[in-house]
């Protein structure tokens, strides 16, 4: 009620000149007083950083929830890759056009993925931007899993109403063309929520942060990996009989079953912004020929280090196609050999049973190499020195503290930093990686025993640790750093005019000039044509396998079918290639401050230089990251 009474004028005339006199001279960088235009663009960001939460230090346990849906889409992934092949060719699928089923994948990825993105970076719905589509996802995903387990019972039921003789040729090709459009539907929902999933994760870890959430990312989908194998590896209609008659039947429950929970605790418990405060959505996308437009602007306009990291893509995956949907196969081939040499007119239903066996086996050594790649997610980090993990820590009063302060902060952070190898970083070790994978695939022509090969796969799971993690944190901390730097910027000038929408055009982070459909590229189309990276070299590997399994491959239960080995090695080759691409690419990366410093001089973005103030952030950003890596709860 006081505040409602009036005050005498004089006294109050008198008062307030004194306060602003005393807070002009005392202390000018009051976050009472609104910015000047002469004020330094170090201190507009550090401000703006201030009021931004979304920016503010996460817990572990934050990072666990936000990524743990790409863990239960993992289980699932993995139960497709893993029994996938083998379960396509027990209903009567060739080799050959089974590789033409498999490009699915890479199809819907290259075009499902970028729309989507587009989609949700222009919803507005006040759930969010990405959980509409992550609900939407998941619900399309659990649905393909169950018809594509299911799809001989429910073709062969509808076909009997009919009168139909369910063990005829045509019920059986009726069979195998609904299993493929159940293939091609499910891809379609595991790339949408994929696209929906990646860009959660980029819009609500902060940016200083963003190597560490796309590591603890990497070790989710790890842990996906080894329950959705073990699963595979396990007979599991012993004891979960009430799933379904059959080992796939089991396994796509369990699948959905862990995508439905996973994805509900994300989006229950992890706040996303709203995305009615970032204004209208752009206009005139929707369409298919809009969509293709605005994507070939957006890949024109990649910032250089995204467009090298897409390029790595394009080559490494073309060898990392086979590796995915063929492991079992080859690994089963090679147990198999010497029963097919010693018995080679074996029965059908011992056939049967010798290939499910077989599949087993196979699927152990995609367990041993998840094993191996999450024991890789887990203890390289601590080695590698932190690259792409830098923002100042502000004050109240823009200051920046030379240390983080961290609950349960003890000695042993010093120690996690002494592990850290110099000049070995994220992206050497990429390299590293990629050198590795190149040559394991020409080693595969050569291994004739199931336990050398076992071990060739597990030992290639380093790399493929470093592709689940490497260029996901290099995009994701240049695009939650862009973001950041719009949003810092939309802040800044609304403060220096008040009268500036927050609406209004904002120039490019990337140039001086303004660009403003550049800059309005978020965190899903980017991902998108990073995913498209990913998938269209896939259909040439796709095609690639059908030629070369045309060619070399023999009939089913005859031995000496090396077509695998051949695809293997060719893939090597691509990835070789792969990481030549990396050779060039810089480390590091610019800080906020110094990217406001430049753009307020009407630079470009400076790649290499680096602020004082940025320097001491890496020490920050090396101590939250060793933290997120070892456990320790952050404030």
């Amino acid at each position: 009620m006081a505040g409602l009474l009036p005050s005498p004028p004089a006294k109050a005339s008198k008062d307030n000149e004194e306060q602003l006199r005393d807070s002009s001279q005392n202390d000018e960088r009051s976050p009472l007083l609104p910015s000047s235009p002469s004020a330094s663009p170090n201190e507009h960001e550090q401000h703006a950083a201030s009021s931004d939460s979304s920016q503010d230090t996460k817990s572990l346990w934050y990072l666990i929830l936000l990524t743990i849906p790409i863990g239960g889409l993992q289980i699932a992934w993995s139960v497709e890759l893993s029994n996938g092949t083998p379960y396509l060719l027990s209903l009567g699928l060739s080799k050959s056009l089974m590789a033409m089923v498999w490009i699915a994948g890479p199809l819907t990825g290259t075009l499902v993925q970028p729309y989507i993105g587009m989609l949700s970076d222009n919803c507005r719905s006040p759930w969010g931007k990405r959980k509409p589509f992550m609900v939407g996802g998941t619900a399309a995903t659990i649905l393909s899993l169950l018809f594509l387990s299911w799809v001989k019972d429910i073709v062969g039921g509808i076909s009997g109403l009919f009168g139909a003789d369910i063990e005829s040729e045509d019920v059986k090709v009726a069979i195998i063309v609904a299993a493929v459009l159940g293939v091609y539907v499910l891809d379609f929902a595991v790339n949408a929520l994929q696209a929906a999933i990646r860009a959660f994760i980029v819009d609500c870890a902060p940016a200083h942060q963003q190597e560490a959430a796309n590591a603890m990312a990497s070790r989710i989908i790890g842990f996906g990996n080894i329950v959705g194998y073990i699963a595979g590896y396990v007979k599991l209609s012993t004891f979960l009989w009430f799933l379904g008659d059959t080992q796939f039947k089991i396994l796509c429950a369990i699948a959905s079953i862990a995508l439905f929970v996973t994805v509900g605790i994300s989006v229950t418990l992890i706040p996303e912004r709203d995305p009615r405060l970032e204004g209208p959505p752009k206009r005139g996308q929707a369409g298919i020929i809009s969509f293709f437009i605005s994507i070939f602007k957006s890949i024109k306009h990649l910032p250089p280090t995204i467009k090298r990291v897409c390029m790595v893509q394009v080559f490494s995956w073309v060898g990392f196609f086979p590796l995915l949907f063929y492991t079992s196969s080859y690994i089963g081939e090679i147990y198999l050999e010497p029963y097919l040499e010693e018995n080679p007119h074996l029965p059908e239903a011992e056939l049967d049973e010798l290939y499910e066996r077989a599949t087993r086996i196979g699927t152990f050594a995609l367990l041993v190499n998840s094993i191996v790649s999450l024991s890789t997610n887990v203890f390289l980090p601590f080695f590698i020195a932190p690259t792409y993990d830098s923002r100042p820590v502000t004050t109240g009063a823009g200051e920046i503290d030379a240390a983080p302060k961290l609950q349960g902060e003890t000695k042993g952070s010093s120690l996690l930093e002494k592990l850290q190898i110099p000049g070995f970083t994220l992206r050497r070790a990429w390299f590293s990686g990629l050198v590795l994978f190149g040559l394991s695939m020409f080693c595969t022509v050569i291994i004739r025993s199931v336990e050398a090969a076992t071990a060739l796969i597990g030992l290639v799971g380093v790399t493929w640790a470093m592709t689940l993690w490497a260029p996901y944190a290099i995009i994701s901390a240049e695009i939650s750093r862009r973001d950041a730097v719009s949003r810092a910027r939309k802040l800044r000038n609304t403060q220096i005019d008040p009268s500036t929408s927050r609406d209004g055009p904002v120039e490019s982070p990337g140039s001086g000039t303004d660009t403003s459909d550049v800059e309005e590229d978020q965190a899903g189309v980017i991902l998108g044509i990073h995913n498209m990276a990913i998938a269209a070299p896939q259909m040439i590997a796709t095609l690639g396998s059908s030629i070369i399994f045309k060619i070399w491959q023999k009939p089913r239960g005859t031995p000496g079918d090396h077509s695998m080995s051949i695809v293997f090695a060719l893939g090597g080759i691509f990835v070789l290639i792969a990481s030549f691409f990396l050779v060039g690419m810089k480390d590091g990366t610019v800080s906020p401050a110094d990217l406001l410093n430049g753009l307020e001089d009407g630079d470009r973005v400076p790649e290499r230089r680096m602020s004082t103030s940025s320097r001491r952030s890496q020490d920050q950003a090396a101590v939250t990251r060793n933290r997120s890596f070892g456990g320790a709860e952050m404030q």
